[in-house]
Protein backbone atom coordinates (compact mmCIF):
# COMPACT_ATOMS: atom_id res chain seq x y z
CA UNK A 1 0.00 0.00 0.00
CA UNK A 2 3.21 2.36 0.90
CA UNK A 3 4.05 2.30 -2.57
CA UNK A 4 0.39 2.80 -3.94
CA UNK A 5 0.58 5.83 -1.90
CA UNK A 6 3.68 7.06 -2.64
CA UNK A 7 3.14 6.82 -6.63
CA UNK A 8 -0.35 8.47 -5.88
CA UNK A 9 1.78 11.68 -4.07
CA UNK A 10 4.19 11.98 -7.07
CA UNK A 11 1.18 12.15 -9.84
CA UNK A 12 -0.55 14.48 -7.59
CA UNK A 13 2.32 16.93 -7.07
CA UNK A 14 3.35 16.39 -10.97
CA UNK A 15 -0.98 17.01 -11.64
CA UNK A 16 -0.89 20.11 -9.40
CA UNK A 17 1.93 21.85 -11.14
CA UNK A 18 0.65 21.39 -14.54
CA UNK A 19 -2.97 21.96 -14.33
CA UNK A 20 -5.34 24.29 -12.86
CA UNK A 21 -7.73 22.87 -11.13
CA UNK A 22 -9.15 22.01 -7.72
CA UNK A 23 -6.57 18.62 -6.04
CA UNK A 24 -10.27 17.26 -4.85
CA UNK A 25 -11.41 16.80 -8.43
CA UNK A 26 -8.06 14.68 -9.39
CA UNK A 27 -8.53 12.97 -6.36
CA UNK A 28 -12.05 11.60 -7.54
CA UNK A 29 -9.82 10.86 -10.59
CA UNK A 30 -7.35 8.53 -8.80
CA UNK A 31 -9.84 7.52 -6.83
CA UNK A 32 -11.65 5.75 -9.15
CA UNK A 33 -8.56 4.05 -10.99
CA UNK A 34 -8.68 1.83 -7.83
CA UNK A 35 -11.86 1.51 -8.16
CA UNK A 36 -13.53 0.29 -11.18
CA UNK A 37 -16.85 -0.12 -12.48
CA UNK A 38 -18.42 -3.39 -12.16
CA UNK A 39 -21.53 -2.40 -14.11
CA UNK A 40 -24.33 0.40 -14.44
CA UNK A 41 -28.08 0.58 -15.00
CA UNK A 42 -31.07 2.44 -14.43
CA UNK A 43 -28.20 5.60 -14.11
CA UNK A 44 -26.46 3.87 -11.35
CA UNK A 45 -22.45 3.01 -11.29
CA UNK A 46 -21.57 0.13 -9.15
CA UNK A 47 -17.68 0.00 -8.49
CA UNK A 48 -15.51 -2.46 -6.50
CA UNK A 49 -12.60 -1.12 -5.03
CA UNK A 50 -9.04 -3.03 -4.87
CA UNK A 51 -7.99 -4.52 -1.41
CA UNK A 52 -11.11 -2.33 0.46
CA UNK A 53 -11.15 -4.61 3.19
CA UNK A 54 -9.80 -2.26 6.06
CA UNK A 55 -12.71 0.43 6.81
CA UNK A 56 -16.16 -1.88 6.18
CA UNK A 57 -14.15 -5.66 6.68
CA UNK A 58 -17.17 -6.74 4.75
CA UNK A 59 -17.64 -7.68 1.12
CA UNK A 60 -19.01 -4.76 -0.36
CA UNK A 61 -19.95 -2.55 -3.12
CA UNK A 62 -19.46 1.59 -3.82
CA UNK A 63 -22.57 2.79 -5.66
CA UNK A 64 -23.70 5.97 -7.23
CA UNK A 65 -26.57 7.44 -8.10
CA UNK A 66 -26.52 11.22 -9.14
CA UNK A 67 -24.85 12.87 -6.34
CA UNK A 68 -25.38 10.22 -3.99
CA UNK A 69 -23.26 7.66 -2.66
CA UNK A 70 -23.26 5.02 -0.81
CA UNK A 71 -21.33 1.49 0.33
CA UNK A 72 -23.45 -1.49 0.17
CA UNK A 73 -23.11 -5.11 1.73
CA UNK A 74 -23.31 -7.81 -0.54
CA UNK A 75 -24.46 -10.35 1.71
CA UNK A 76 -27.13 -8.85 3.09
CA UNK A 77 -27.70 -5.47 0.52
CA UNK A 78 -27.33 -3.31 3.91
CA UNK A 79 -26.14 0.38 3.36
CA UNK A 80 -22.53 0.28 5.02
CA UNK A 81 -22.04 4.21 4.67
CA UNK A 82 -23.81 6.79 2.67
CA UNK A 83 -27.16 8.00 1.60
CA UNK A 84 -28.92 6.90 -1.21
CA UNK A 85 -32.83 6.93 -3.00
CA UNK A 86 -35.13 4.33 -1.29
CA UNK A 87 -36.22 3.27 -5.21
CA UNK A 88 -32.71 3.21 -6.52
CA UNK A 89 -31.41 1.07 -3.54
CA UNK A 90 -33.67 -1.37 -4.12
CA UNK A 91 -32.33 -1.77 -7.33
CA UNK A 92 -29.49 -2.59 -6.01
CA UNK A 93 -30.25 -4.67 -3.76
CA UNK A 94 -32.08 -6.66 -6.34
CA UNK A 95 -29.08 -6.49 -8.33
CA UNK A 96 -26.82 -8.22 -5.42
CA UNK A 97 -29.45 -11.05 -4.95
CA UNK A 98 -29.44 -11.68 -8.77
CA UNK A 99 -25.46 -11.83 -8.99
CA UNK A 100 -24.20 -12.27 -5.07
CA UNK A 101 -21.77 -15.48 -6.08
CA UNK A 102 -20.03 -13.15 -8.98
CA UNK A 103 -20.31 -10.19 -6.66
CA UNK A 104 -18.15 -12.24 -4.08
CA UNK A 105 -15.99 -13.80 -6.59
CA UNK A 106 -15.22 -10.11 -7.62
CA UNK A 107 -14.38 -9.41 -4.69
CA UNK A 108 -12.11 -12.48 -3.74
CA UNK A 109 -9.80 -11.09 -6.84
CA UNK A 110 -10.25 -7.44 -5.35
CA UNK A 111 -8.69 -7.74 -1.92
CA UNK A 112 -6.12 -9.63 -3.75
CA UNK A 113 -5.34 -6.44 -5.72
CA UNK A 114 -6.82 -8.31 -9.09
CA UNK A 115 -9.19 -6.56 -11.59
CA UNK A 116 -12.97 -7.33 -10.95
CA UNK A 117 -15.20 -8.68 -13.66
CA UNK A 118 -17.84 -6.61 -15.33
CA UNK A 119 -21.21 -8.44 -14.00
CA UNK A 120 -24.53 -7.63 -16.19
CA UNK A 121 -26.63 -4.86 -15.46
CA UNK A 122 -29.95 -5.13 -14.37
CA UNK A 123 -32.51 -5.64 -16.75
Amino acid sequence: MKVVESEKLKVESIVAQTFIFPLSTFNLHVKELFMPTISMFYGIVVMMFFKDNKQHNLPHIHVRYQDKKAVIEIQNGTVLDGDFPGKQLKLVQAWIEIHKDELLADWDLAVSGEHPYKIDPLK
